[in-house]
């Protein structure tokens, strides 16, 4: 989950611009890459639509998942800018959580933070099996 302030905002487009210009890469990881703000259904359609976002916008509109990752940002009513990779059994393997928004994950760190996940998970079955 990629938690980021709002739309149409600076960092916000370069953020997920980029994420759109490195989807093979995401793609490749098998994971389902999603953004959330607090923004509006009716804001994400139109964001997603004018930069051609290949990604799941999620409203977070009443900031109850925003609360519940604890991402919430020191700007009122809006979501921190923030990566939790939560793998298939719903526990988190990484949380890295950005206060001030004011720089965008790298998407080379996201994609480590997915890979890395899915195998400490894969070695975990693994070790379970054994």
């Amino acid at each position: 989950m990629l938690f980021y302030p709002g739309d149409e905002t600076p960092i916000c487009t370069r953020q997920m611009c980029s994420v759109r210009d490195r989807w093979t890469d995401y793609l490749a990881t098998g994971a389902e890459v999603v953004g959330i703000s607090t923004d509006t259904v009716e804001s994400h359609q139109k964001f997603s639509e004018h930069h051609l976002l290949p990604l799941r916008l999620l409203a977070d509109a009443d900031g109850k998942v925003t609360s519940l990752y604890g991402v919430r940002s020191w700007l009122p009513g809006r979501s921190a800018r923030a990566v939790i990779v939560v793998d298939a059994h719903g526990i988190v393997r990484h949380r890295q959580v950005q206060p001030l928004s004011l720089f965008r994950p790298k998407d080379n760190v996201v994609l480590e933070a997915i890979r890395t996940a899915q195998s400490d998970r894969a070695a975990h079955v693994s070790s379970a099996v054994l």
